[in-house]
């Protein structure tokens, strides 16, 4: 089983990618941080909890950044006020504050063998580079939900909601020498799922609680985005994990925009042809829409 940590700010996709990645039975999930992003801290933190508590999971949760490198946070819209509409966990949570010293413990004691599954801005993972890039260079790979390289932006005209919310975050990853995969709109913007998708999910404890997020999340990207549909961000690049073979990837030099007052968050891809190119970044251009759907409902289902 691959071992992994997934850090995350849920979020209705973040939700469901965790729940596809402990229901695939695939990984060793060694734990789940938590960032501030689609929104604060306390709610991406308690989001997550009623996530593992759904899956009566004892994945250890620890809570992370509370806001970006250098920015303020933004929020996401398409989410709520809670980061989960349709579900809106309440009660207390605890905040270990303690995200980029456990990522370092555990990379630290299992060199060579973690990848780091991000579904947010990537300020817990900066830090920890920042803090000792010896330990994460023991990191398999970073794989990452984040940029629009052929499309446009989700957030501003260029930028993907993730790499615009914290783009210093971003640019330390991208400098940094691992191996680097990011999962971006181009691919996510062609899978979404209906209501009537979800439904065909079996198992019921499950089924309920997504049919609730997903209403809520379908309404919003609708009026955010003009598309009538659950896009799947964060659920595919657990699934390029998965079934790499449902994908079609291509490696690019890619750097990230931090000071662009309309381009902040961009990437930006070298495409001349008498520059030598320094290629750091595979990006997964595309993913069988009809694989995906499939093993999605039937693992989720189980």
């Amino acid at each position: 089983m691959k071992k992994i940590i997934i850090d995350t700010d849920p979020g209705h996709d973040d939700a469901l990618a965790i729940m596809l990645a402990e229901k695939s039975r695939m990984f060793d999930i060694l734990a789940i941080t938590t960032v501030a992003g689609n929104t604060t801290i306390e709610k991406t933190t308690r989001n997550a909890k009623y996530v593992l508590d759904l899956l009566d999971s004892k994945i250890p949760l620890y809570s992370g950044s509370e806001k970006p490198i250098k920015r303020e946070l933004i929020k996401a819209v398409v989410h709520g006020e809670s980061g989960l509409a349709g579900i809106d966990p309440e009660g207390e949570v605890e905040l270990t504050n303690n995200a980029v010293d456990m990522i370092l413990k555990l990379v630290k004691e299992n060199p060579e063998e973690i990848t780091l599954v991000t579904l947010g801005p990537l300020t817990n993972i900066a830090r920890a580079i920042q803090r000792d890039p010896d330990v994460m260079k023991k990191v398999v790979e970073i794989v990452a939900m984040g940029g629009a390289i052929k499309v446009p932006g989700n957030k501003n005209r260029v930028a993907e909601f993730n790499f615009f919310v914290d783009p210093e975050a971003a640019d330390i990853v991208f400098r940094f020498p691992v191996k680097k995969t990011i999962v971006p709109l181009d691919a996510c913007n062609r899978i979404k799922l209906s209501l009537d998708d979800f439904k065909k999910i079996k198992n019921q404890k499950i089924r309920g609680p997504v049919l609730k997020m997903m209403g809520p999340y379908i309404e919003n990207i609708t009026a955010d985005a003009g598309v009538r549909g659950a896009l799947m961000y964060d659920p595919l690049t657990v699934y390029y994990l998965i079934n790499p073979d449902s994908a079609k990837t291509k490696i690019y030099d890619l750097v990230i925009e931090t000071k662009g007052e309309f381009t902040s968050g961009m990437c930006v891809l070298e495409l001349r042809k008498r520059v030598k190119k320094e290629k750091n970044i595979l990006v997964v251009e595309k993913i069988n829409r009809e694989s995906f759907k499939k093993d999605f409902i039937e693992i989720l289902g189980r």
